[in-house]
């Protein structure tokens, strides 16, 4: 599609993507802290061009943005779209960005067209989505709802090891109202939450498809220092009957995981089971020892809250069973978790219905990865999400999605705000 196939949104959404990747590439990718200039770059461009469409911009305490195309009755609940502006380091650009251009991109088709929604549109950019700067589910959003556990505003920087409201506070905004759960928006208020993000797997790619219709978001839970103790010895002079080898302990507990995954995938359930991180220490390890301590972390994922509960079951058994077995003993050490989100179903009718409207492919796809989206439909808001297709993956500065894609998901959101009031489904 050439840029003059795209709609005038679509062309705005190019240009502020284009102008982030300049401001805040950082070789090979692009880095976007939370709570840092790069991403008050993001927030203070975007809120420009949204202000040039004649929304009202405002920020809570977190320092979440909102951006208000106001509708035609005031006293009726927003509809909000919104994802996040930060990103790992050394990221893509598209990931988090590309959904809060989307919503910027239906606000400037809906003032191109001259078209006034009957309720307010917000299009909203929540800080800090990306744990890989705070060891934290959805700091920003949570915030937002009034939501944040005051205990996560200690939580560090991974980078600068200060903590969330330091962080806060250094950029202007308000750690003791968040502490307080003084809310940035009225879950009350909002009748609808919808999320744009880049696929992160290959479903969409592999389906041909430039869209797709969000049904869940896994939840999950993460040790992310756990280790194997066994003990050091002498790699001849060790008799089998005598070892306590933490490699062979590791080695059981990956290979009974994996045949706890292979059950649940023959019974129809999907999950995910990631050692991400294997690690020995350098002064003790060598080729001539038995390893007597081995670090990992390890990353368990699903949709069904069931299925995560009979993972961590048997994962602990494992640990009993392979610990008598070869005389290790296994230390999980923090663990850290999230819910899984069920989007609603008469956002994704209304969706399915614009998509057919436009003639358009749209298949329904879940996600494993998480996002802002899961705040709210934790919170009991009716929320959707639509994912745009993109190869190779995301977290990574190879991110392909193509500004076509975008528009496409430009369109359907269009025309799903635009039909919200006439929705037979409406929430």
């Amino acid at each position: 599609m050439t840029d003059a196939a795209l709609t005038a949104g679509g062309r705005l959404a190019g240009r502020v993507l284009d102008r982030l990747a300049e401001a805040t590439a950082d070789e090979p990718g692009i880095t976007r802290v939370a709570y840092g200039p790069s991403e008050r770059f993001a927030h203070d461009l975007v809120r420009s061009e949204a202000e040039k469409l004649g929304a009202a911009a405002r920020v809570d305490a977190a320092g979440n943005l909102y951006l208000t195309l106001a509708g035609r009755d005031p006293d009726l609940s927003a509809i909000v779209i919104g994802s996040h502006l930060d990103s790992v380091a050394h990221g893509g650009n598209f990931d988090g960005a590309a959904g809060v251009v989307a919503g910027l991109a239906v606000m400037a088709e809906l003032v191109g067209q001259n078209i006034r929604l009957a309720r307010d549109l917000i299009v909203l950019a929540a800080r800090a989505e990306e744990a890989v700067w705070f060891p934290l589910s959805y700091p920003g959003s949570q915030a937002a709802l009034g939501l944040l556990d005051p205990q996560a505003l200690e939580a560090r920087r991974s980078d600068s090891g200060r903590t969330l409201a330091d962080h806060m506070r250094e950029e202007g905004f308000d750690p003791d109202a968040v502490r307080r759960g003084v809310p940035g928006i009225d879950a009350g208020r909002i009748a609808a939450f919808v999320e744009v993000h880049i696929e992160q797997g290959p479903r969409l790619v592999a389906a041909g498809a430039p869209v797709g219709i969000v049904t869940g978001i896994a939840g999950g839970f993460r040790y992310v220092d756990a280790k194997c103790l066994g003990a050091y010895a002498h790699s001849g002079a060790e008799p089998r009957f005598a070892r306590h080898d933490s490699v062979l302990g590791f080695a059981d507990l990956v290979a009974g995981l994996e045949a706890k995954w292979d059950a649940l995938e023959r019974d129809g359930h999907e999950a995910t089971i990631t050692f991400g991180r294997v690690q020995s220490d350098p002064s003790q390890h060598g080729g001539s020892r038995v390893l007597g301590e081995l670090g990992f972390t390890l990353d368990v994922r699903s949709a069904e809250a069931s299925v995560l509960a009979r993972i961590e079951a048997r994962l602990h058994e494992i640990f009993a069973e392979v610990g008598a077995r070869r005389g290790v003993t296994f230390e999980p050490g923090p663990r850290f978790t999230w819910e899984p989100a069920t989007m609603s179903p008469a956002l994704i009718a209304g969706l399915d219905r614009a998509a057919t409207e436009l003639q358009m492919s749209a298949p329904h796809v879940p996600s494993g990865a998480g996002h802002d989206a899961a705040t709210f439909a934790g919170a009991g808001i009716p929320t959707a999400m639509l994912f745009v297709r993109n190869e190779n993956g995301s977290h990574n500065p190879h991110e392909a999605m193509e500004i076509a894609d975008l528009d496409q998901a430009i369109r359907l959101l269009l025309r799903f705000v635009t039909d919200f009031d006439n929705s037979p489904d409406q929430p």
